[in-house]
């Protein structure tokens, strides 16, 4: 028999194309060895499967699409090693960071799981893909790293953990949205410990869009997040759940309001400056990271980009708490309206 491995890589991919194929390679250059691949094919019709192949990984393949939750927790049965680290097939490790995952579990003992973030430099270069990736790099390194999610874009986690949490939820999250984050709201409460280790980076490949920004924003993690936290899980401050987070989603409609009622009374424009000093005030070190990172020009693109953000985040948390509140509904027992009948004196026995 071979000697267990210290990681066990899972990589779901769905037609992974070019971006799979640098994921791959990636991991040929990480300087840590001791891990085995297992890629699980969620239905590709592109020759993802035989791609992963090509480079030794032990493959398995579901019956046709069914998400990443199933096709990760497929992967998870499969593995043999100590840490189970999960990587999305649009992302590609840098050298040290397999290296600097075994480091930090060799640290802290007694961390359950962690997980990383993207760097600086996204491997597309149009500009919502470049914001994208670039505000997911800053949220996450300026967040706390006692963290109470988790991530797969890059993640680790003990397999005794994992099998003990029972994977991933399927029936719940059958596409691609939250999975991860209620792996870690669940992890957490059962007083697992979760670190977010900055220092633990990824390349992310894809070439975001507006429509494909709004759709995941929204569609997969807005709503499906809002309802989670609705459903009882403590509402933490993690990652952009932070108080000024929330104390912009207010400013931006407070300047809407002011904009409309500067129609009819001009001096609500003072209203609205004030709030728009407000809103860059709140965000000013976002989009100095901005201008640091891609010039003035790319800052001042940034702020109304980022603006759109949290006015669709307020209407992906009203959509989420309607649903919350109709399956509360469903759930309620059903009251019978019939007059009951006393039988103790009716005259019967």
């Amino acid at each position: 028999m071979p000697p267990t491995p210290y990681m066990s890589i899972i990589i779901p991919v769905y037609n992974g194309g070019d971006h799979f194929r640098c994921c791959l390679e990636a991991l040929g250059q990480a300087t840590f060895t001791d891990w085995e691949l297992i890629v699980v094919d969620d239905g590709s019709t592109d020759g993802s499967l035989a791609l992963a192949n090509e480079f030794g990984a032990l493959t398995w393949q579901t019956e046709g699409r069914q998400g990443p939750a199933r096709a990760r927790n497929e992967g998870a049965r499969l593995a043999s090693g100590h840490l189970l680290v999960f990587i999305d097939a649009d992302c590609a490790i840098l050298p040290d960071t397999l290296a600097k995952i075994a480091q930090n579990f060799a640290a802290h003992p007694q961390l359950d799981a962690l997980f990383g973030s993207y760097d600086d430099e996204p491997g597309t270069t149009n500009f919502v893909g470049q914001y994208k990736n670039l505000f997911h790099h800053y949220i996450h390194q300026h967040s706390s790293a006692q963290a109470s999610t988790f991530w797969t874009g890059c993640g680790a986690i003990k397999r005794t953990r994992f099998l003990a949490l029972k994977g991933f939820n399927p029936r719940r999250y059958s596409r691609p949205s939250i999975e991860d984050i209620d792996l870690g709201y669940r992890l957490k409460q059962a007083e697992g410990q979760i670190r977010l280790a900055k220092e633990v980076q990824v390349k992310h490949l894809k070439a975001w869009t507006l429509t494909s920004l709004l759709k995941s924003d929204i569609l997969d993690r807005g709503i499906p997040w809002t309802r989670l936290i609705l459903a009882g899980h403590v509402f933490t401050s993690d990652l952009n759940l932070q108080t000024h987070n929330r104390i912009s989603v207010v400013a931006i409609y407070g300047l809407l309001l002011a904009l409309v009622a500067a129609l009819f009374q001009p001096i609500a424009l003072l209203i609205a400056l004030g709030l728009m000093f407000l809103l860059l005030w709140l965000n000013w070190s976002l989009y100095r990271f901005f201008y640091d990172k891609r010039g003035l020009g790319f800052a001042l693109r940034v702020v109304p980009l980022h603006w759109l953000y949290y006015f669709y985040n307020a209407i992906s948390f009203a959509c989420g708490f309607l649903l919350h509140w109709r399956d509360q509904l469903r759930a309620r027992p059903v009251v019978s309206t019939k007059p009951q009948v006393d039988r103790a004196n009716d005259g019967t026995n």
